[in-house]
């Protein structure tokens, strides 16, 4: 049984159809990256998934149980931790505050063990280690990157979804990025993965999804992917952004 699936997914914002007759699966402990242009419905899919936003019809299943129409704090409960574009790091915050905040869906832990486990994830991110006590908004780029997915494992998810992690960050960084993801993945939590930079997506993938003006045109192997000529022009130039 897939951990993650979609049937025949369609969202709607205002009369504008953003997502249509989308169907994907995400098996336990793969990462499945899903691709295409600004525009494409990457970031809606995930954000339906997550219940930021309602779909129009069609079925996310879970687990093999129903999760569509119910609230975020329900989803993240049940276990699926989203890291959205922007990182949205609190800049009031320190860095192992901002992580600490992860595990609020968790209820019943004491503050000691919220704490002991967020000292934890500078095991995992040493980069940012030695900024704990830093503020937010003192961070580059990629270190608020590195905090947000923090945050996002604290929740203990059996499923993240990770929204352009390497967006707006320079190529030496994108690469420690992508390395973490695939640490993540070789300590068994299972990664549904929004990118641009299909290079680096497909580098850490099982499996690929190509989406285009919010239907499905392809998915395969990453070698499957990339072998198809026509398709790597169309859709998977994996232009790598700094900022």
């Amino acid at each position: 049984m897939p951990l993650l699936e979609l049937r025949d997914l369609s969202v709607l914002y205002g009369g504008i159809e953003a997502v249509r007759g989308v169907s994907l699966a995400v098996e336990p402990g793969e990462v499945v990256t899903l691709l295409g242009s600004n525009g494409a419905g990457k970031s809606t899919t995930l954000r339906a998934v997550s219940g930021l936003v309602k779909p129009a019809s069609g079925e996310i299943l879970f687990d093999g149980r129903s999760i569509a129409g119910l609230k975020a704090e329900e989803i993240v409960r049940r276990g699926i931790a989203h890291v959205p574009e922007g990182r949205r790091v609190f800049p009031g915050l320190s860095v192992r505050e901002n992580i600490m905040l992860g595990a609020s869906s968790r209820p019943g832990m004491s503050a000691r063990e919220i704490a002991r486990e967020a000292d934890d994830m500078f095991d995992l991110f040493p980069d940012i280690r030695r900024f704990s006590g830093a503020l937010g908004w003192t961070l580059s780029g990629g270190q608020q990157q590195m905090v947000a997915v923090a945050r996002g494992l604290l929740a203990k998810p059996r499923l993240l979804l990770l929204d352009e992690p390497s967006l707006g960050l320079a190529p030496v960084i994108v690469q420690a990025v992508f390395a973490i993801i695939a640490e993540i993945r070789r300590r068994g939590t299972t990664v549904l993965l929004v990118e641009q930079n299909a290079r680096m997506g497909l580098s850490v993938a099982d499996r690929g999804y190509v989406l285009e003006t919010g239907r499905l045109a392809l998915s395969g192997t990453p070698s499957e992917l990339w072998g198809n000529e026509a398709i790597r022009g169309a859709y998977l130039g994996g232009r790598t952004r700094a900022a």
